[in-house]
């Protein structure tokens, strides 16, 4: 297990025991999935790009699995109101970017983000990184089961809107999927969850993972969603 004061320097295991027998398909997910099977945008060949880490946290509640995702805030720079998972750029303390930096990193912004107490986190996974060519970040997704879960909610309005949880039945409910279509020509995959649009990098790895899998369900894939400039 993850402590508390391991996410500062100590050591962070990953471990797939004792997890519960319907996160098996994203164990074998994870274990088999290459890059591009999960993005056309992967991280430059020659190193550029700001070193990050995201929570993929999945819990269960009175609905069954869940995923925490949060809102961040209107106000900040880059992916203002979006929904994500939480996570941001190692710091030094996180250690090595290619070791286990990506681990601390993705406990200590999902602390920092949402309250979110680590000792009660179980990291089971990690998935290739990946590239958001937008704002110059080279992401690595880390998996984990919400063994013991903590109270969560906004920790810094400045950063985060909101804090909550979508069960994954909402996430392959057909009548819930959309395309995204942004003015620059981007398409992509969307969700309609929760009072939230959850679009861009965090609908694209949640469509893989899904698809992966086998949870995904047939949907409309015709249906859009349009998105203006700000988005």
């Amino acid at each position: 297990m993850t402590r508390a004061s391991d996410t500062q320097g100590g050591l962070v295991t990953v471990s797939k025991e004792g997890l519960p027998g319907w996160l098996d398909p994203v164990v074998h997910a994870v274990e088999t999935v290459r890059p591009g099977q999960l993005s056309r945008f992967l991280p430059p060949e020659d190193g550029a790009g700001r070193q990050s880490a995201v929570l993929i946290l999945f819990g269960e509640g009175e609905r069954g699995p869940e995923l925490l995702l949060m809102e961040r805030a209107s106000s900040l720079r880059s992916h203002a109101g979006q929904p994500s998972f939480p996570g941001g750029a190692l710091d030094p303390e996180d250690g090595d970017p290619r070791g286990d930096g990506p681990l601390r990193a993705a406990l200590r912004e999902a602390e920092e983000e949402t309250g979110l107490d680590p000792s009660g986190v179980q990291l089971f996974g990690v998935l290739p990184r990946l590239y958001i060519p937008v704002s110059g970040f080279v992401v690595t997704p880390v998996l984990g089961w919400w063994r013991e879960p903590s109270p969560v909610g906004v920790v810094d309005p400045n950063e985060t809107a909101r804090v909550f949880t979508v069960p994954v039945a909402d996430l392959t409910d057909p009548a819930n999927r959309a395309t995204t279509v942004h003015p620059s020509g981007y398409r992509g995959p969307a969700f309609l969850v929760e009072s939230a649009l959850v679009w861009g990098f965090t609908a694209g790895i949640i469509d893989r993972l899904l698809h992966y899998a086998g949870w995904e369900q047939p949907w409309d894939r015709e249906k859009q969603v349009p998105l203006d400039w700000r988005a």
